[in-house]
């Protein structure tokens, strides 16, 4: 399994980095010669080790693929982020992109999917990925329904220390939400259209040209209004320190 650094962060071998992100170790190298991927830090006995960074700069890079964009395309859009953001700040990108993605789940085994995980998983384990809906049980035994752009998310929260339940009940309070605006949304996007005169083609392109913005705003606004809870939760908590 993967090494850890001084600091307790995590690194990979070649082979583990393409295990864990589902990809071949040739691909990772071609992207590795196309400056796609930064270079790895050289270890012991001139081991190449990855980090988090190069592993959600990866799936991002496959999402991009996954859309259909060309080498060169995925290269300028790379190049337009910003230095220095984290892998958490890739993931949002990867999420971006991946909204547009539709539904799909991939059949796979217990074996290849801690493969995919880095790491052995247990029952609760299990429970965890299915209370994110990254998983669900197959009908043969031993066998699962996987959602790619979920899994690597669900694998980062196992070490979290929340109950399945409390990960259901965050789920649903999102869910909700995200239901409540979508209708606000909606509504406001029919009451404007309806103020025109109608055109199907005209509805159709406004839609699929607002989308995208709506869903970066909502991104946006949740992590900056995230972040201000978080701040007035520090404030309480060191007053009443």
């Amino acid at each position: 399994m993967a090494a850890e650094t001084e600091t307790g962060e995590a690194t990979l071998t070649v082979d583990e980095l393409a295990a864990r992100a589902g990809v071949t170790v040739r691909t990772v190298r071609f992207y590795s010669t196309r400056g796609l991927l930064p270079p790895p830090e050289i270890g012991p006995r001139r081991v190449g080790r990855y980090g988090p960074g190069h592993l959600s700069r990866l799936a991002l890079i496959e999402e991009l693929q996954h859309q259909g964009l060309t080498l060169a395309a995925i290269e300028r859009y790379l190049n337009r982020l910003p230095e220095g953001l984290s892998p958490q700040d890739l993931a949002i990108h990867r999420a971006l992109v991946a909204s547009w993605t539709p539904d799909g789940a991939e059949e796979t085994t217990r074996e290849e999917l801690e493969r995919r995980a880095g790491r052995a998983l247990t029952e609760e384990d299990l429970d965890r990925l299915a209370a994110l809906n990254a998983l669900q049980r197959g009908e043969a035994d031993g066998s699962y329904l996987v959602d790619p752009a979920l899994l690597h998310l669900g694998v980062r929260l196992l070490d979290v220390p929340v109950s399945p339940e409390a990960i259901l009940a965050a789920r649903t309070v999102l869910v909700e939400h995200a239901r409540a605006t979508a209708r606000e949304l909606s509504r406001l996007f029919r009451d404007e259209v309806e103020a025109q005169p109608p055109d199907i083609a005209a509805m159709k392109s406004l839609s699929a040209h607002m989308q995208p913005l709506v869903v970066q705003a909502l991104v946006t606004a949740f992590q900056r209004s995230l972040n201000d809870e978080l701040r007035a939760a520090y404030e309480d908590a060191a007053r009443g320190a």
